[in-house]
């Protein structure tokens, strides 16, 4: 197993290992990439790894220690969602080692895991943490089976897993769960694309659309819809989107190019975004997603000189809120040997807490335990606010759809149209500045308080001043409405003052002198 070990740098910073054993030889499946807030790790075909200080960027000794334990090449790597200390690793040897990185990172090879998980046939090829369940992983083979496995087991080797699923016919290519882990979506060699029951092993949905062979397939959040990448008929790399209670035929189909890579999707629920990478390209596409047509909507891309490899990203609570960082992707560039962050950065002038980009997200604390779990039941996972010092919520519903009307930019990013989302979101009426008609002790005053210095229950004399530049922004907006109503209500009554003018002028001409 070869991974590389780093807290997540900043934006441009670069992490490079040295020696020539380690680029070269990577395969599709393990040139990986994966992060956590700690650190983050890129897995090589290899049967070592490589760790490094976060803020020890440049080139790393080729001596550098690793961890070492597999008897075969690595082919997945995850952290668990729920400490950003622990690694599970997947190997040809078949089978999955659990490791407990240290928080003073290595400082000799490490050889010792936790735990090691024995049960597939043949090589295991993917492992997949539950979202909301600690202590629950998945992993899948090439003997076309998915494992359950519960590591709260005190054996430090768990010869069988709580469950083993083996409605599959072929290799599984991929594997992806719903927000509260309740349902299991994979895409399969066979072309097929199942949703599961994870507990029981049932085949809930299955695709048999023979337009569309997926390779990757991605639950949406909670808009209750799957999206798949892989090929078309014709050979041409292709998007689909499906509605996951019915996976007929697909909501939609995109043709992206005629390239070989595999596409790799990857989903921000909070804001709806879909990034699409793919391997040997030098670009990342970004779409909105909506639940109206047409459903993906294509905003634009970001372009490097370097192929990426493989690729994997920074769970949302490790991300730099102050420079309004909503993304961050590490590349991992095997013809240079280096390790690239790239982030998508929503460019703002003001420095502080950006709220309307950043609403409760998935923090490291799970809703359920093992035991909760393998009995039946389902929560939704523990939300956390990303400001600074926030404490993580109670267990709640994320929100089925959060529109980001703007795109989002690289590291060197464009000008957003702030003005078109803030109208767009803002769907009140702006407020009334109209002058008094009356002492404001008198009854007429009162009356006329209601209908004039109200607007949607919003108050002018109590408001409190903005505290934030989006709610500046807002103020701004809606008195610009305001302004330009009133201007138009101005012109209205000077057209009503010139016509009476014109018709006592002409009463007068009409009328006989005396």
């Amino acid at each position: 197993m070869c991974l590389a070990l780093a807290p997540p740098t900043g934006p441009t910073r670069r992490l490079r290992w040295g020696g020539g054993g380690g680029g070269a030889g990577l395969r599709d499946s393990a040139a990986a990439k994966t992060a956590e807030p700690e650190l983050d790790a890129a897995a090589a075909a290899t049967a070592t790894a490589t760790c490094a200080a976060v803020i020890k960027t440049g080139k790393l000794d080729p001596h550098y220690p690793k961890v070492c334990g597999h008897r075969g090449n690595v082919l997945d790597v995850k952290w668990n969602p729920f400490n950003d200390f622990e690694i599970a690793s997947c190997s040809e040897d078949a089978t999955i080692k659990i490791w407990d990185i240290p928080k003073q990172l290595l400082t000799k090879n490490l050889t010792a895991f936790r735990k090691e998980l024995v049960g597939h046939a043949r090589k295991v090829g993917l492992v997949e943490w539950h979202p909301t369940a600690a202590n629950i992983l998945f992993s899948s083979g090439y003997d076309y089976k998915v494992m359950v496995w519960n590591l709260d087991s005190k054996e430090s080797v768990i010869m069988s897993p709580v469950k083993t699923i083996s409605c599959h016919q072929d290799v599984i290519l991929s594997m992806s769960f719903n927000t509260n882990g309740s349902l299991l979506a994979t895409a399969c060699k066979d072309r097929k694309i199942r949703v599961l029951d994870p507990r029981a092993g049932t085949i809930l949905q299955e695709a048999n659309y023979k337009g569309h062979r997926a390779n990757k397939v991605l639950f949406l959040g909670n808009l209750k819809k799957l999206l798949s990448t892989g090929t078309s008929r014709w050979n041409n790399r292709q998007m689909a989107l499906w509605d996951q209670d019915d996976l007929s035929v697909p909501v939609t189909e995109v043709d992206l190019d005629g390239s070989s890579g595999v596409l790799f999707p990857f989903y921000d629920a909070d804001t709806n975004m879909l990034y699409v990478v793919g391997k040997g390209d030098r670009n990342i596409h970004y779409y909105e997603i909506s639940a109206n047509k047409p459903h993906l909507n294509y905003l634009t891309e970001y372009h490097s000189y370097n192929p990426q490899k493989g690729i994997g990203v920074m769970p949302k609570r490790g991300l730099d809120v102050s420079s309004c960082e909503i993304f961050r992707f590490y590349k991992l560039i095997t013809t240079k040997s280096l390790i690239e962050p790239v982030s998508m950065i929503v460019p703002r002038r003001s420095e502080s807490y950006q709220e309307d980009i950043y609403p409760p997200t998935a923090s490291a604390q799970p809703s359920l335990t093992a035991q909760e779990w393998l009995s039946g039941m389902n929560k939704e996972p523990v939300l956390m606010s990303l400001r600074p010092g926030a404490e993580p919520l109670s267990p709640q519903p994320l929100p089925s759809e959060r529109t980001l009307s703007v795109p989002t930019a690289p590291t060197s990013p464009h000008l957003f149209n702030q003005t078109e989302r803030l109208v767009a979101e803002d769907g009140r009426r702006p407020f009334s500045l109209l002058e008094e008609k009356a002492p404001r002790w008198s009854a007429e005053y009162r009356q006329e308080e209601k209908k004039t210095w109200l607007s949607d229950g919003f108050d002018i004399f109590e408001c409190p001043p903005p505290k934030t530049e989006n709610e500046l922004l807002q103020m701004f907006y809606r008195q610009q409405d305001e302004i330009r109503r009133l201007r138009e209500l101005v012109t209205q009554r000077e057209v009503q003052a010139k016509q009476l003018e014109l018709e006592i002028r002409n009463l007068r001409m009409s009328s006989p002198r005396l």
